[in-house]
């Protein structure tokens, strides 16, 4: 299974002949090296509404013909626009062909602002997501700040690779993802959601220096790495 990272919480998993991209925010994200013209992608996978984690998935879906995955209200409002979706609901699994996907709870909110209209819609819950492929299990925690159920959430799981939020002011900062790596019990952790924005700038190297040796990742866009079954 290879992944690699795309700045801010892009993610892209290649498994089973299969290509599955989080949160593609590509257009406007100054930390990309991805165009969202040129990315293919089979699956996406959505972990809440804002507009710097669904970002291009729209376009990339329709173009692929991609399926997207998101919690139940986000992916009604996708569907409405022509893109094939599944609905998930936090708590629940579902068994893929390419693998199985969680939907977790996340602390923070979730939905799509209209600054010409002053409107706000209400897009679901925020999650974080659970992915089992090739007897590796990857987590990315979305946007969410610490939650004691991450201990149970490392319990029950064996996480070969978590991703986890550490730009502060919207999320989680460095020492409070550090502490989530700890009761997560992840053998590999990779930093994402800082630098993009002047109020989430962060050291990511200062984070894997809060981490047992060897279990920070730092990836600059474009990097990748691989779980061998």
């Amino acid at each position: 299974m290879k992944i690699s990272y795309h700045g801010h919480s892009v993610v892209k998993i290649e498994t089973n002949g299969t290509t599955i991209l989080i949160d593609p925010f590509i257009t406007g994200n100054s930390n990309t090296d991805l165009e969202a013209v040129n990315v293919q992608a089979d699956v996406i996978l959505l972990t809440h509404g804002h507009g710097d984690h669904v970002g291009d998935t729209v376009e990339i879906a329709k173009r692929n013909n991609a399926l997207v995955i998101a919690s139940a209200e986000l992916a009604d409002i996708l569907s409405w626009e022509g893109v094939r979706t599944h609905a998930m609901s936090i708590g629940g699994a579902y068994q893929f062909e390419f693998g199985k996907v969680k939907l977790t709870q996340a602390f923070h909110s979730s939905s799509q602002v209209n600054p010409e209209t002053k409107t706000i819609i209400y897009t679901g819950m925020p999650t974080g997501i659970l992915f089992t492929a090739e007897s590796k299990t990857i987590y990315h925690a979305g946007d969410t700040g610490l939650f004691y159920d991450m201990k149970v959430i490392g319990e029950l799981n064996n996480i070969d690779l978590a991703f986890l939020p550490i730009g502060d002011n919207h999320t989680m900062g460095p020492e409070d993802a550090a502490l989530a790596t700890e009761w997560l019990q992840a053998k590999q952790v990779v930093p994402i959601h800082f630098n993009t924005f002047p109020s989430i700038k962060q050291d990511p190297h200062y984070f894997a220096s809060l981490l047992k040796e060897g279990v920070g990742k730092v990836l600059k866009p474009g990097e990748r790495l691989e779980l061998i079954p």
